[in-house]
């Protein structure tokens, strides 16, 4: 592969040690032109202006300027694609989603195997990912004006009290929030937008590991006008109320309304497997279901919808021009299952249109 055709790479990170382990497996690989290095946030700024680099990868814990505050600058004046390089640990995690954001691309865990730091354990994933980001068409960030929560900005005990999950003989809605690369920001943006008195139970299901998940449910909530939690088995659906799976396990509606958390392999090289929980929201709920499939690399979800669909339930697609990458409602589009394409800014009102009205009551034989 010539050096025009190789991928231009800015690494940022303030280790030593961690840096050249990037930049030998980015070189290892051959598909990849490491352009410079930053040990700052502040170099990194400087850097990226003057290499211009396709992609950056940016830790979050630097001198001077953190990850945060160069992901800032970069993505609000000459924006390029970010991918984050952290640590699970609390911290990180709170960070990298606050860069996912501010507009980072997409974000990979640093192993925590020991002092070696071996990052052969995600290679792989740092190649794959770092492929992608490479291709996003990134835009400017303009801080947006987050709406101020008029409940609680932390779900209390009574928020999730059991109920009934079937209502008047019919099945409480569920909407099904699916996403991806790209999703946590896309994520912060539309679940504000919902009203607090939606009459269905939401599941968010993000492909991100279980250490990031957590954290991200508290994010969420921080900016949602109805009450979030990080699902737990067991949890029974209520209206007006947001369950944000686990990353480390798939997540199943069982009958009557009840979440059911199964730890385990990947499921078609994802973790939490979106197929496998709007098979089972489809099996459940049947016309009472309602997917969003958002942004995100892959097919994950394509399956699902089918199933979705078959159950007379409704799917709706994010459009190209607002997704970070097209790929999960490309392959969705694909099935023919997806009733609605829409832009972001569209998708909460047509949830709430579908659920808004009376519940759909089932067939007998499924009630």
């Amino acid at each position: 592969m010539g050096n025009e055709e190789k991928i231009r790479v800015l690494v940022a990170d303030d280790s030593a040690f961690m840096r050249k382990v990037l930049v030998s497996i980015l070189d290892s690989d051959g598909s990849f032109e490491v352009v410079g290095e930053a040990r700052d946030g502040r170099e990194t700024v400087e850097k990226s202006a003057k290499l211009k680099p396709q992609v950056i990868t940016m830790d979050i814990m630097m001198p001077h300027m953190d990850g945060l505050q160069a992901t800032e600058v970069i993505m609000s004046s000459e924006p390029r694609p970010i991918l984050i390089v952290s640590s699970e640990s609390r911290q990180g995690a709170e960070a990298t989603l606050k860069a996912l954001e501010l507009g980072a691309i997409d974000f990979l865990a640093k192993p925590t195997s020991g002092i070696d730091l071996d990052m052969s354990t995600v290679r792989d994933e740092l190649v794959r990912k770092l492929r992608t980001a490479s291709k996003v068409r990134v835009v400017r960030n303009i801080p947006r004006q987050v709406p101020p929560r008029v409940a609680q900005m932390r779900p209390t005990a009574m928020d999730f009290a059991a109920a009934p999950a079937v209502v008047n003989g019919a099945k409480l809605p569920v909407v099904v929030l699916a996403a991806s690369t790209g999703g946590p920001a896309t994520l912060m943006q539309l679940v504000p937008s919902l009203p607090a008195n939606l009459p269905a139970a939401v599941l968010v299901v993000q492909h991100m590991p279980g250490a990031f998940s957590a954290q991200f449910a508290e994010q969420l909530s921080a900016v949602s006008p109805i009450p979030v939690k990080h699902a737990a088995n067991g949890d029974v659906l209520l209206p007006g109320r947001i369950y944000v799976c686990p990353g480390d396990c798939h997540m199943r509606v069982v009958p009557p309304g009840r979440i059911s958390l199964e730890p385990g392999e990947r499921i078609g090289g994802y973790r939490p497997c979106i197929d496998v929980t709007l098979e089972s929201v489809a099996n459940v709920v049947g016309p009472n279901a309602v997917v969003a499939v958002l942004t995100g690399m892959g097919s994950d979800g394509a399956r699902g919808v089918m199933a979705i669909q078959e159950n007379g339930g409704l799917v709706i697609a994010q459009d190209e021009a607002t997704s970070v990458i097209f790929g999960m409602p490309s392959e969705a589009i694909k099935t023919g299952a997806v009733s609605q394409i829409l832009p972001l800014e569209q998708i909460a009102a047509a949830l709430s249109r579908r659920v808004g009205g009376p519940l759909r009551p089932l067939p007998a034989t499924a009630q």
